[in-house]
This record gives C-alpha cells, sequence and structure tokens, in this order.
C-alpha cells in the first residue's frame, strides 16, 4: 500500500488543494486579461486603419446640418457608424477635402480632385464614441431628422436592433469562464495520469516529484521464510537489517554503516523478491522505485527526482531506499562528443552526489538490483557508494529443493512426489523457472481431473517448459519417423555409451511447439557444478554429434533437424578453445572474455583476425574428433539402435530405463521402474593401498657371496628383480595403472 502521505501534517493536503485552487483562478484570471486586452486592442487597430473617429460634438454638428443619412450602434464597441449624406465633404489633416458620393452598385466613394485635374478616390467610414445612453442618442437623431436643413428629404435612418451592453464584470467573468473551463480540464487529466503512472508530471508544479512507493512492515507480504536457495544472500541483508535495528553493537567496535548493497544475478533468481523480503523485515520505511521511473522527455526530471527521493528519506531514517533496474540510469559515461548535457547522466551525476552526502549517522541504505553490473559506471561501484555486491546466482541442488518446498507449499502433492529428483532434472533452472513449472504441474494436474498433483505431472510440466506442448495435429511419413527415431535414439545410444555423460530419461518422436520433432532428455543424477572437465565437455560435444551420426551412417543422408545439436556442440568447442584453454594449439591463452555474465553468456573476441581464424581450426579439430566417435559408437551397435528404434516407433514415446533392457535383452514392457537410472554400475578398482600389509618386523637384506661387491644386474628389458612374483596372466596388477572398460 502507498504510504507516501504518512509522515505529512494533519490538514496539509487540504492546504495543498486550496492553494492549488487559488493559482488556477490567478492562472485564468490573467490569461482572461490578457485575451480581453489583445482583444479590444486589435479591433481598435483595425478601425484606426479603415475607419475615421470623429468627436461626438462633431456628429451632433452634422446631425444640426442635416449631413447625416443613418446611424448604426456597435454594441460590442459602445459606439456609433455614421453614413454621411452625398455631398458630405470630409478634410483630412493635411487639408485636402473629399467630397462622399454614392456609384451605382450602392459603395460610398469620397474623392478629391488635385489642381491637375486628377481624380484620388478614399473609402472610409465615420464613427463616433457613445457618450449617452441609447434612448437619448436615438432621441437627438430625431431631432436632426426634423432639423431646417433636412426639410423635404427622408428621415434619418436608424439601427433600432439595439442591444444593451452587458455589465463590466459580468463581460469579464463571461471571458473568463472558459480559460478557467480549460486550465481545470487540463489539471484533473494530468492528475489523471500521474495516477496512472503515464505520465509522471504529476499535476502542475509536480514535474520534478519522486514516485517512489513506501512500504512499511509486513506490506510486501514478503519475508525471508519466502526466499529460498539464497542463504548467503539473505545473510549479508539480514546483516544490513540489523545494523538498522541495533547501530549500538556496530558502533562500538568502530564499524560504519554501509551506504549500499548492490543485488547482480541472472534475471529470474529472486532479485525483486530479495528486496521485498527485506521490505517485510526491515520494519522500517522501504522506498521502492525504477530506474525508468527517473527517465522522462523533459531536461533535468530525472536529477529533480532523484534529489526529492532522497530528501523525503532523509525525514524518516532510518529508511531502506531499493533502486530496481539500476542499469537503466547507471550506465558508464563515455567521454566523446556532447554526452555530458545528456539527461540520464544529470541523473546518474545527481545520484553519485546525493549518494556521497549521505549522514553515516541517519541510517539511510540504498539498495539496488541489476543484471547487467559490467554496463554500470565506476563511480557507481567504489568502496563508499555500493560497499557490497550481493551475487544472487543460480540455486544448487539444495536451494533448488528448498525453493520448490517453498512453491509447493500451497500445493496439494502426492505421495510419490520426490522434490530432489525434480530438483536434480532441473539443474540450471532459476528461481522463476521452479515457480511456472509447479503451477503448470498444478494446471496439468486439474485437466486430467486429479484432486493431488503427481510425480508425472511434475516431470510433464517440466518438459512442457522445455520442449513446449505436443503438436497433436502434425503429420509424419514413415520416412520421416524412422530418421526422426534413429536421429533420436542415436543421442541416446551416444550417451548410454560413453563415460562422463547424464544417464538417458525419456526418448520421444512426438513434435513440441517448439520447433522440435523428438528430443532424448538427459537427467543428471548428482548436483553438478560449474566446473567441467575436458572429458566431461567432449562427452556433450560427442552426444550432440549423435543424431547426425545416427543419420549418415543408417540412414545415409543428412537433414537440417541437426541444426541446434550443431549449435549447441560448436559453442561447447569454442568455449573450450577460446576461453577454458583446452586446445594443444593455444594451450593456456584467453582468445575471448564474457561480456554479458548475466544475461546471454556471450563473449568478445580479444585477438588478431589472423588469430581468430587459427582458432576456429582448432575448434573444427574438436568437432571432428567428437563426430569420429559417435559415427564408432553407432557402428559399433547398431544392432541394437535397430531394435530400439523398431520399439520406439511403436510406442513413440520411451523412458531410458525401458531403452536398457531392450539393450540388454529384457522385455522392456516388464520394467518395473521405467523411470530407473540408465547409468551402467561400473566395478570399482580397489586402491592398491588396502592390499599392503604393515609389519613390524626388521627385514635383513640377504648375504651376498663372498668376492661380490654389487648385486647381479637384470636382463635387458626386464623391470622385476628375479625373486619379485609376476602378476598371474589376465589379472590387473595392483598398481600397474587404471582399468579401462570398453564402453
Amino acid at each position: 500500500m502507498d504510504q507516501n502521505n504518512n509522515n505529512k501534517k494533519p490538514g496539509s493536503g487540504k492546504n495543498n488543494n486550496w492553494r492549488g485552487f487559488i493559482h488556477l483562478i490567478c492562472w485564468a484570471v490573467l490569461l482572461a486579461v490578457l485575451v480581453s486586452y489583445a482583444t479590444t486592442y486589435m479591433t481598435s487597430m483595425g478601425h484606426q486603419a479603415s475607419s475615421v473617429e470623429l468627436e461626438y460634438s462633431g456628429f451632433l454638428d452634422m446631425l444640426d446640418a442635416g449631413e447625416v443619412a443613418g446611424v448604426d450602434f456597435d454594441n460590442s464597441e459602445s459606439i456609433l457608424i455614421i453614413t454621411p449624406e452625398d455631398g458630405y465633404v470630409y478634410t483630412n489633416s493635411e487639408g485636402m477635402e473629399y467630397t462622399k458620393s454614392t456609384l451605382e452598385d450602392g459603395t460610398a466613394v469620397y474623392t478629391h480632385v488635385d489642381e491637375e485635374g486628377r481624380e484620388l478616390r478614399l473609402s472610409l467610414e465615420l464613427f463616433a464614441v457613445r457618450l449617452e445612453s441609447y434612448d437619448a442618442v436615438v432621441e437627438r437623431v430625431r431631432e436632426g431628422s426634423e432639423s431646417p436643413a433636412r426639410q423635404g428629404r427622408e428621415p434619418i435612418r436608424i439601427n433600432q436592433d439595439y442591444q444593451p451592453p452587458m455589465s463590466p464584470i459580468l463581460l469579464f467573468l463571461v471571458n473568463l469562464a472558459p480559460f478557467f473551463i480549460i486550465i481545470l480540464v487540463m489539471s484533473l487529466v494530468m492528475n489523471w495520469m500521474a495516477k496512472k503512472g503515464m505520465g509522471g508530471i504529476g499535476g502542475i508544479g509536480g514535474v520534478g516529484k519522486s514516485n517512489a512507493k513506501v512500504y512499511m512492515e509486513k506490506q510486501t507480504g514478503v519475508t525471508f521464510r519466502d526466499v529460498a536457495g539464497q542463504d548467503e544472500a539473505k545473510e549479508s541483508l539480514t546483516e544490513i537489517i540489523d545494523f538498522l535495528h541495533n547501530p549500538g553493537k556496530y558502533t562500538e567496535i568502530g564499524a560504519k554503516l554501509p551506504k549500499g548493497a548492490l543485488l547482480v544475478g541472472p534475471p529470474g533468481t529472486g532479485k525483486t523478491l530479495l528486496a521485498k523480503a527485506v521490505a517485510g523485515e526491515a520494519n522500517v520505511p522501504f522506498f521502492s522505485i525504477s530506474g525508468s521511473d527517473f527517465v522522462e522527455m523533459f531536461v533535468g526530471v530525472g536529477a529533480s527526482r532523484v534529489r526529492d527521493l532522497f530528501k523525503e528519506a532523509s525525514k524518516v531514517a532510518p529508511c531502506i531506499v531499493f533502486i530496481d533496474e539500476i542499469d537503466t540510469i547507471g550506465k558508464k559515461r563515455d567521454g566523446g562528443g556532447f554526452s555530458g548535457n545528456d539527461e540520464r547522466e544529470q541523473t546518474l551525476n545527481q545520484l553519485l552526489s546525493e549518494m556521497d552526502g549521505f549522514d553515516p549517522t541517519k541510517g539511510v541504505i540504498l539498495l539496488a538490483a541489476t543484471n547487467r553490473p559490467e554496463v554500470l559506471d565506476q563511480a557507481l561501484l567504489r568502496p563508499g557508494r555500493f560497499d557490497r555486491r550481493i551475487t544472487i546466482d543460480r540455486p544448487n541442488l539444495a536451494g533448488r529443493i528448498a525453493t520448490l518446498e517453498v512453491h509447493t507449499r500451497n500445493i496439494k502433492l502426492g505421495e510419490d512426489v520426490n522434490l530432489k529428483k525434480v530438483a536434480l532434472a532441473t539443474a540450471g533452472c532459476v528461481g522463476a523457472d521452479l515457480a511456472n513449472l509447479v503451477n503448470e504441474a498444478a494446471l496439468r494436474a486439474v485437466r486430467k481431473g486429479r484432486k493431488l498433483v503427481s510425480q508425472e505431472d511434475m516431470l510433464a510440466a517440466f518438459e512442457l517448459v522445455i520442449a513446449g506442448t505436443e503438436k497433436k495435429g502434425s503429420v509424419l511419413t514413415e520416412f520421416e519417423k524412422k530418421l526422426v527415431a534413429y536421429h533420436e535414439v542415436g543421442h541416446a545410444m551416444v550417451a548410454y555409451k560413453q563415460k562422463n555423460t547424464e544417464p538417458v530419461q525419456k526418448i520421444t518422436i512426438v513434435p513440441h511447439t517448439q520447433g522440435s520433432l523428438g528430443y532424448t532428455l538427459l537427467m543428471p543424477e548428482e548436483d553438478k557444478t560449474e566446473l567441467r572437465t575436458k572429458d566431461e565437455l567432449m562427452a556433450k560435444i560427442t552426444v550432440s554429434m549423435g543424431g547426425r551420426a545416427a543419420e549418415e551412417v543408417v540412414m545415409d543422408t543428412m537433414t537440417n533437424g541437426a541444426s541446434q545439436d550443431i549449435q549447441d556442440a560448436t559453442n561447447v568447442a569454442r568455449n573450450m578453445v577460446a576461453m577454458f584453454g583446452m586446445s594443444e594449439e593455444f594451450g593456456m591463452m584467453a582468445l575471448a572474455s564474457r561480456r554479458n555474465q548475466y544475461l546471454d553468456g556471450g563473449y568478445g573476441m580479444d585477438c588478431a583476425q589472423d588469430t581468430a581464424a587459427r582458432m576456429d581450426k582448432a575448434v573444427k579439430v574438436l568437432l571432428d574428433e567428437a563426430y569420429k566417435t559417435a559415427v564408432e559408437v553407432i557402428r559399433e551397435n547398431r544392432e541394437d539402435m535397430d531394435k530400439v528404434v523398431a520399439y520406439l516407433l511403436e510406442k513413440e514415446t520411451i523412458t531410458g530405463a525401458e531403452m536398457v533392457a531392450i539393450i540388454e535383452g529384457r522385455d522392456p514392457a516388464l520394467v518395473e521402474n521405467p523411470y530407473a537410472s540408465t547409468r551402467r554400475n561400473t566395478p570399482e578398482i580397489e586402491p592398491a593401498a588396502k592390499k599392503v600389509h604393515m609389519i613390524s618386523e626388521k627385514i635383513v637384506a640377504p648375504e651376498l657371496p663372498a668376492g661380490t661387491e654389487n648385486p647381479p644386474e637384470l636382463p635387458a628389458g626386464d623391470t622385476n628383480p628375479p625373486e619379485t612374483d609376476s602378476a598371474a596372466p589376465g589379472e590387473t596388477r595392483e598398481g600397474a595403472g587404471e582399468d579401462h572398460h570398453d564402453p
């Protein structure tokens, strides 16, 4: 819940509303006065350009002289528009006399003939400011019509369509109303946009206000109990919260309050969730805002909002300020061009100055989250600003089990659900993936009409996440089905026959929505760290090559279905050469460096072009070696592959245990546990040290014959003394070396 107004004095909101209303009235009055003045001025300028103003006394003289033919009333300006009789003489300021006449079309023309006989024409209109009331003017005009000078002429024409002029106050209010309505509507629209988060203007005068939401204890509904698999991060954040609650025990020893902590990790690992848990555990005000909330189209708005955010935070310290996606405003500043005037850089500069301006005794701690720490400015990462960098990485096996337990807390699980097996299958998944998996399993159980979620639902949900849903409308020809079957069994056979590979869990030739016509699922049986040996990486490449090898050996063809396999194998081989130092040609030379550690994991080349070309050749050597191994495995196990493919074409989906049963000559339909491990149990070689017997008796060397100084020489090539027993034929000599089994 938004608590932005919790720290304001009572009645301050009402005072602000009245103040805003008064400002609205002032703006409307000012605009009305300006528009009224401009309208009057423009009208007056128009009259001056096309009309001649007479004194009111001159108008009365024209009435008495019988020179007025008609009078019109202009109510908007309270003037009299005078129409003179033909023959009226107008004298301008230069003394030139113009005589009025009326043309055939009724146009009034004033004519002047100069000394040379040239005729000059002038079109003008006479008007006078009305000094008397309408009735008085009408009475004077009627008296003029009866004057002796107009004997025998028609009466003066009077415009009787007259409306009394509006009161000046009422006229002003009428002019004011449109501006008041327009400003009121604009203010309401701005406030509505600010509440909906559509503009960030927040009304007149609220451009630089911070949009941060303030949370108090337990208001987020999330605590550390809801976060699993990130014990190290929780420990660091718990210490920060404890520092806020009990600063005395830290300051006694001389420790200083950390100013900031940066949460770094891949997307979906729970950085924002941890921040919400901190809000639930802190028992202090918690300001939450996104980095994009500082970015606006107006120059200086971002910096103003940073100032306002920390000003509000300092009022309620101790508190925590959380900025999500800080890379939006914290990117590195470059030195080229005019980037120093960029709005984003002004916001970053203001953020840096605010972090330096913290009072260490107030207890304002800044939390920030990003998945691109490599793009952040170094000034932002230095000690004294973000003192701690907390890595929120992908959870290990124990973390995934704990995360699944959190997400299944409100899910009704069946007795057969084994969360450890699900956690093993989801190696490399983040918390968001696991939450989605559990939800998909629950939805599947409902679709199947069950009240409990089973292990089958969990594994099916995992397959749904990695491969998508089945394409029930897809139709494959017999040749295509056979080709896909040999391709997938090729992967499975190479994985089963090779060492350092993961066991086969499932083989299917049913098309799925993510573009695959089938897939082979390998599921680890133990949690593997990021540490991989060269043999394991080569085995992974070889398994990826198994599908194309089966196509070539069995079907004598190649398809585009191996495109993703080739891409995966090439990426692993390129990493082995460029970053892992596992090529004979380059050895321990780093040819590339990682660019986006927490996003796509891509890297950039740090070598010359000719070196990169040589690196490509080294990558091809590894790929060729792995492909050659895959082809050998397929050829040696062709008979077993045919049996497995025949069963797969019949069932369309089989498990790894069923594949092993076929290879071992057992009936796959009688397999008790279809999801049993396919890893072959190799006999352990007992260490030679276990066969050594320690004795305490003193061993006396045999006496040499008289005259013999040195022991007899051994025959050439014999490495055993004559007295030493050699191993029996067919036995493995203890300590002689490793026992290599045929794959």
